[in-house]
């Protein structure tokens, strides 16, 4: 019968494994197009087994093993210099919106990319949500923003303006 060390034991080891997984994801993500389908679906089928069987059968078992509320998963692993935007659109448009809806306190990056999305909705541009969330990783590695967490998991890091801390905008 397993107990609670063992199953400690190896919940460490099938994290491990999770996080692997969510670069290996990260690194098919950022293949071309022709490539990516060969592995996307064997590699879904694995984090199907991991989440919803392994670590299920921990979790139902041992709750108190369960580390957060959800994984912290990639949500996109796409760089900037792999997006193509449209010739009407310029890094200054981008930009303008990605300002209009930052604010000096932290916000979840999923809250400012889903924002800038629907601001470029209303303004006819078509600009998807990852190639924002691009966008904004370059901000913040030229300083013109600040983050904290991996940008690549949006709900699970945060991003404001810079330069200022958090308090009422003046």
């Amino acid at each position: 019968m397993i107990d609670i060390e063992h199953a400690a034991e190896i919940h460490e080891h099938l994290l491990d494994a999770a996080f692997a997984i969510d670069e290996a994801r990260a690194a098919i993500v950022a293949l071309g197009k022709d490539d990516r389908g060969e592995f996307t679906a064997p590699l879904e089928t694995v984090v199907t087994a991991l989440h919803s069987e392994l670590l299920r059968a921990i979790y139902d078992r041992f709750p108190d093993l369960i580390p957060f509320e959800e994984f912290p998963q990639i949500s996109s692993a796409l760089r900037w210099d792999q997006v193509r935007i449209p010739p009407s659109v310029s890094e200054a448009d981008i930009d303008s919106v990605l300002y209009s809806v930052m604010r000096w306190e932290w916000r979840k990056m999923a809250l400012v990319v889903g924002m800038a999305f629907g601001r470029c909705k209303e303004l006819g541009l078509p600009i998807n949500d990852e190639a924002l969330a691009a966008r904004i990783q370059v901000l913040v590695e030229s300083k013109r923003l600040e983050a904290q967490g991996d940008l690549r998991r949006w709900r699970h890091s945060e991003v404001r303006l810079k330069g200022r801390s958090a308090g009422p905008r003046q």
